[in-house]
């Protein structure tokens, strides 16, 4: 008797029920860690912190992959320590001539922000990917156990300090050449 072949004649009774429910599952959209997004959550046994990676319109999947991978521990370490330099300059003018018949009015609004995210995270892996078919967007989720998360703390606290003093530093230098870069422009 000759033994039918392909993929259904392997796989029997509740088999075909499970292919069926796998395949319907893959297409019933993003899983739910994409919309939820990055932070920290408590799972059934252990408390953690995930970060959300995505990237789009790269057609170098490896690259892609690596990218969101990357962009998800990104999201981890922007929870631990971020520093923000704000400017804003806001200028406002009005200027009536002689007879008080003509106005001139000007005004500016510049704003700067620079945002410098420096932390060694050691611990933060991958542990579920996504791709997006219909709009070519990756997506990585990345977690840190609040564990492995306090024993990074405890190795860099020296370090904090090293890093928040370099980050200041360099911020000022940063928003000194952003205003010199303003003043040529002002000047052409």
């Amino acid at each position: 008797m000759n033994q039918p072949r392909g993929l259904f004649s392997r796989v029997t009774g509740g088999g075909i029920a499970l292919v069926l429910l796998i395949g319907l599952a893959a297409c019933g959209g993003p899983p739910k860690w994409v919309k939820q997004g990055s932070g920290a959550y408590n799972e059934k046994d252990s408390k953690s912190f995930y970060g959300v990676g995505s990237v789009s319109g790269v057609r170098n999947e490896p690259l892609a992959w690596d990218t969101a991978e990357n962009r998800g521990r990104a999201e981890i370490a922007k929870s631990f320590e971020t520093y923000t330099g704000y400017l804003m300059r806001d200028y406002a003018a009005s200027t009536t001539a002689g007879d008080f018949s003509r106005n001139t009015e000007e005004q500016n609004v510049e704003r700067a922000i620079k945002t410098i995210t420096t932390t060694t995270l050691s611990g933060v892996r991958p542990v579920d990917r996504y791709k997006d078919e219909k709009t070519n967007t990756y997506y990585v989720l990345t977690k840190l156990s609040l564990e492995d998360m306090k024993n990074n703390l405890e190795q860099a606290k020296e370090l904090n300090a090293q890093v928040r003093d370099f980050v200041r530093k360099n911020a000022d230098r940063l928003f000194e050449r952003l205003e010199k870069e303003e003043d040529k422009r002002a000047t052409r």
